[in-house]
């Protein structure tokens, strides 16, 4: 049964990915502040239990990147969500919190609103960018919107959805001036090497889409400019799909495989190479220039080009409303190509400090204390059911 002392609420979670379970971890920061005798329960990983999360299931078991990908692990996701579902509506959380993964946690969130369960989403689906229609589904689905992003509580309210800008939580996490120096130490770097970070993504998926042109890229820099360094964040449980690649496209470069340490790779680097999503967010807060890059299969991306509403697909470029860096999707990404567009950052100095004073403005707007901003409205939400 749900907890009634507001002082120690029952709250269930869902993160999908290693961005949302980061993203999570950093709220539930927040929300045990305000509530020190929390219980947070449901979906998560190793970002939320350091907060005291219990996971029922690994959020390993959502990470699907693409149509393909998705079709492939359909069943047992779709168990997951029923198993899922079935339990919280018998032990009735104070209220449910969904951290994106929007395909799988609109569904659990209009079931479990349809039983009087509260419903919190954060991280508004990209409804701004493609599948507006989206909307309709959060009506029916989200007692709340927690927004990252400042324009999106707008789109929201014209269709009568209760929905806050709380600030990015990775604005607060991340500091205003990296510490470039501290991480190439602890990095093992040189404090004067050029040093690209080379950024893949944290899926199986992404490792199988873009590793391999990012790393034939490596190839290609560390034999045009020998002095250049690479570190290149692996999730731990993907280093043995990464080696294999890494032997067969960079094998003679100066590349350092790293278990994790995604962000004193940013703050150590001159230039990151990134596949696009979070991480693109996380290197403009780290105020580095960059290389945005996106490939899925064919399928998939065909899909996607016919939803697509907005010029750009990197979170930089679409909060600054223009291509400050650039983004080079499927057939464009091609090794030669990215390979060219680092060098291109590290032999302009002037253009990329352009881009870090853009950064610097982008950070101050997104840096609102969002596990603070983001509990006072479940508190909200709280009250609210209470009063019901």
């Amino acid at each position: 049964m749900a907890l009634m002392d507001n002082s120690a609420p029952l709250v269930a979670m869902v993160a999908g990915e290693t961005s949302g379970d980061l993203l999570a971890g950093l709220l539930l920061g927040g929300m045990r502040s305000r509530w020190p005798g929390m219980t947070a329960v449901g979906i998560g990983g190793p970002r939320m239990a350091a907060q005291g999360f219990e996971a029922w299931w690994p959020h390993e078991k959502l990470s699907v990147f693409g149509y393909l990908d998705a079709l492939r692990h359909y069943r047992e996701i779709s168990g997951i969500r029923q198993k899922l579902g079935d339990r919280l509506i018998q032990e009735r959380p104070d209220v449910f919190v969904g951290v994106d993964a929007p395909d799988f946690n609109l569904g659990l969130e209009a079931r479990l609103k349809a039983q009087g369960i509260k419903t919190v989403h954060f991280v508004s689906p990209s409804i701004w960018a493609w599948r507006g229609k989206r909307i309709n589904k959060i009506a029916r689905s989200v007692d709340h919107m927690l927004c990252l992003l400042p324009f999106e509580p707008a789109l929201y309210e014209a269709k009568n959805i209760p929905a806050t800008f709380v600030g990015h939580p990775l604005a607060d996490a991340i500091p205003m001036e990296p510490p470039r120096d501290a991480s190439r130490l602890a990095l093992g770097l040189s404090p004067d090497a050029p040093v690209v970070a080379v950024l893949p993504g944290s899926r199986r998926s992404e490792i199988e889409h873009i590793a391999p042109a990012f790393l034939q890229a490596v190839s290609l820099l560390s034999r045009q400019r020998p002095d250049l360094r690479f570190v290149m964040p692996v999730v731990p449980s993907l280093r043995s799909m990464v080696e294999p690649l890494v032997a067969q496209h960079a094998a003679d470069s100066p590349l350092t495989l790293l278990d994790g340490r995604s962000h004193e790779a940013l703050a150590a680097c001159d230039v990151t190479l990134i596949a696009s999503g979070t991480a693109t967010l996380e290197a403009a807060l780290f105020k580095r220039p960059m290389v945005i890059a996106y490939r899925v299969s064919s399928l998939s991306w065909q899909l996607m080009k016919r939803m697509g509403y907005l010029p750009w697909v990197g979170l930089p470029n679409i909060l600054l409303r223009d291509f400050v860096v650039p983004e080079r999707l499927q057939d464009a990404a091609t090794p030669e190509q990215l390979a060219s567009d680092v060098l291109a950052w590290l032999d302009q100095p002037a253009k990329a400090e352009q881009v870090r004073q853009r950064f610097i403005e982008l950070h101050h707007t997104l840096r609102c204390d969002t596990g603070r901003c983001a509990s006072e409205v479940i508190a909200q939400v709280l009250a609210s059911n209470r009063r019901a």
